[in-house]
Formats: structure tokens, sequence, C-alpha cells
């Protein structure tokens, strides 16, 4: 199913484990998980390694609490000739809920790498 925001890539339930000393959701986790669905967008398209090498434009609409549904949508914004930059936004949904609001959204840029670590080409924008 087809999502304004673009591919779902991330789907998690938020843990014990992922909330900050107030009791919320930490942002990091948050960014994380965004981060974790760009690089398989990014990995897929491309069929290379990939490796984030900027992160802006963080911004947090929303909060979730434990058991909340986290899900990752993603979209390339650009393609160059080593990187891509991909826009994410992620959309909390309480468990017993359809309901959805968006709760995180940020933009990376990762770069392919070749069997030495080291920068590749990205094929053509209408190739990935």
């Amino acid at each position: 199913m087809a999502h304004e925001a673009g591919e779902l890539v991330i789907r998690v339930t938020a843990m014990p484990t992922d909330l900050n000393p107030y009791g919320g959701v930490f942002g990091g986790w948050l960014m994380s998980q965004l981060a974790l669905g760009a690089a398989s967008l990014v990995t897929r398209r491309t069929g290379h390694k990939a490796v984030v090498v900027g992160a802006t434009d963080f911004t947090f609409p929303g909060a979730m609490v434990v058991g909340d549904e986290l899900n990752v949508y993603a979209r390339v914004a650009r393609t160059g000739r080593t990187s891509m930059t991909v826009v994410t936004r992620g959309f909390g949904r309480a468990r017993a809920s359809e309901e959805e609001g968006e709760v995180a959204r940020g933009t990376f840029t990762f770069v392919t790498l070749d069997e030495n670590d080291r920068p590749r080409p990205i094929a053509s924008a209408a190739e990935v």
C-alpha cells in the first residue's frame, strides 16, 4: 500500500529499553530507526554497501510511549555520483488503534562503497 511519505522500510514496536528518563520514547531511538530504514532503501536500490555521511533536518512533532508501533517511510530525494539522499518520516500508532501520527522526520545522506570500502558510483537515477 502506497503512503504519501514514501515506501514502508521499518515497522517496529517501542519497548521499555527504548524509553528516555521521563518515560517517553527516546529521540535517539527514533533517529536510529529512521537511519536503519533509510539505509535499507539505499542498499536495496543500489545493491551495494552504504554508510551514512550526513544527517539533518530532524524534527519530532509527536510522541510515542512503550508499546506503540513505529512505521518508518522513506523516499529518495536526490541521487549523486556516489551518494544518495533519503528523506524519512516516522509515524507512531497506538497498539490498539488504527490512527497514526507523525512522530519524527529526518534526512540522511549515504555514500555507497565498493569491496575495498571506497566510494563507488551509483547507477544513473533512472536505474535506481
